[in-house]
C-alpha cells in the first residue's frame, strides 16, 4: 500500500505556499508539478533525512538543484 504524505512548498514562482501529495516511494526522485496558484512549472526534489522524514524543496524550472 502506498502512503501518501501532504507536505506544504512555496512556489518559486509567486510564493505562494501550496499543498502537495507526496508518495514516499519517490524519496530521491525529481519531477515537475505545476503551481495551483500561477500555473507555472515547479521542480520538486524529493529526499528523506537520516531519521526517514520527507524533506521536499521546490525550485523554478531554470534552477539548477
Amino acid at each position: 500500500m502506498r502512503s501518501l504524505v501532504e507536505q506544504k512548498v512555496s512556489c518559486p514562482y509567486c510564493g505562494e505556499s501550496i499543498e502537495i501529495l507526496i508518495d514516499q516511494e519517490e524519496a530521491g526522485e525529481q519531477y515537475i508539478e505545476d503551481c495551483q496558484v500561477c500555473c507555472r512549472p515547479i521542480t520538486l526534489q524529493v529526499l528523506l533525512d537520516v531519521e526517514g522524514h520527507l524533506i521536499v524543496s521546490a525550485h523554478d524550472e531554470n534552477e539548477s538543484i
